[in-house]
């Protein structure tokens, strides 16, 4: 890492200087020294910490960003990010294909849109699409084995990759033991498999039944060895409808002691109006991590949901994207880039050898 090579030089200046005084190095500059080589330890993986997500450095981290449908717009990658960093952002949801109804992303295509991310200082957040509002456990149980054999991408790059095991899986509102069952089983199998990245889950019903974490979420998380999981709630016309139950939802799951994420939200959609600033108040005010949907790309029925008219992010949406953006409670004004970005970047050789991939 670069940031190894500066320390080094730096511990060499020391070296070279006491050298060139004739004086004996001092206690304070073997103190100096052991500084140095501190400052260039790795971050480690993210981690779940009560209700606070911590990063690789220890850092409480809030995500902010938006939804990009990946697995649709791969030639729209690069623009979509850079345009994701230029507003802003500080991490990204990425929809992926585990082959079930898309073409699988493959593992140089996820090797090369990880480095794309860290490359921008954005935190990635990786979710399988395929099994959206399916209630067959078998599409979760798919999602699992695309993990468990990307389990390498995963494992080295920890410390800016969150694992979402499925979009929205489950899309019924009864029989959440079925939903709560079939996680608990995942997440032990993702362990087992030597999966350490931060995991999160999905609420039952289509993202927005949020009773199903604030019902079994604490047995969910009990079942993870390394105590690493996180929930998310997606806010729509009805679990974001209006202010009373948004607040219930994040308070109720901040007294259960959950890390909790939204996952994705808007301003309105096909089952009714969303209360979005409320949603973007009071996650700013109890520092709760969110995810707009979505950048660019959505269906003609559903284009009100774009954040932005073009990919680079110089033409935002007047009622979505600029509110998103620019509102009081904004990306702009509440995201703070992740602290394993500060003095860590990859190198054009990592970022060279991924492209080529």
């Amino acid at each position: 890492m670069k940031r190894i090579l500066s320390a080094l030089l730096c511990v060499a200046m020391i070296f070279t200087i006491t050298s060139c005084s004739n004086a004996p190095a001092s206690s304070q500059t073997a103190s100096s020294v052991q500084s140095q080589v501190e400052e260039v330890k790795e971050p480690e993986g993210f981690k779940v910490d009560g209700t606070k997500l911590l990063d690789g450095y220890g850092n409480e981290f809030v995500m902010r960003g938006v939804n990009f449908a990946y697995t649709w717009f791969k030639d729209n990658s690069d623009d979509a990010l850079n345009g994701m960093q230029y507003v802003g952002c500080n991490a990204v949801r990425l929809v992926l294909s585990d082959g079930d109804q898309w073409d699988k992303t493959s593992k140089a295509e996820l090797r090369n849109l990880i480095q794309k991310c860290k490359k921008r200082n954005l935190i990635a957040v990786l979710e399988i699409h395929d099994g959206t509002g399916k209630n067959d456990v078998s599409y979760l149980e798919h999602a699992v084995d695309y993990w468990i054999d990307v389990k390498d991408i995963l494992e080295s790059n920890k410390a800016y990759v969150i694992v979402n095991i499925a979009n929205e899986w489950y899309g019924g509102y009864n029989d959440l033991e079925t939903w709560r069952d079939a996680y608990i089983d995942a997440i032990k199998k993702l362990r087992e498999a030597g999966i350490t990245n931060t995991l999160i889950v999905d609420s039952a019903g289509w993202g927005q039944c949020a009773d199903s974490i604030l019902t079994y979420g604490n047995e969910i998380f009990e079942a993870d060895t390394l105590a690493n999981t996180m929930f998310a709630v997606h806010m729509y016309g009805t679990a974001g409808k209006n202010e009373a139950l948004i607040k219930k939802t994040i308070d109720t799951a901040l007294q259960n002691n959950l890390c909790l994420l939204i996952g994705e939200f808007g301003y309105k959609h096909s089952d009714g109006d969303v209360d979005e600033e409320t949603i973007m108040k009071y996650t700013t005010e109890k520092n709760v991590g969110y995810f707009a949907w979505s950048w660019k790309g959505n269906n003609e029925d559903v284009a009100y949901l774009d954040v932005s008219r073009d990919w680079a992010g110089t033409d935002l949406t007047p009622e979505w994207g600029e509110l998103l953006v620019n509102g009081e409670y904004g990306i702009k004004a509440t995201s703070e880039i992740c602290s394993v970005f500060e003095n860590d970047e990859a190198t054009d050789s990592e970022q060279s050898q991924a492209e080529e991939e």
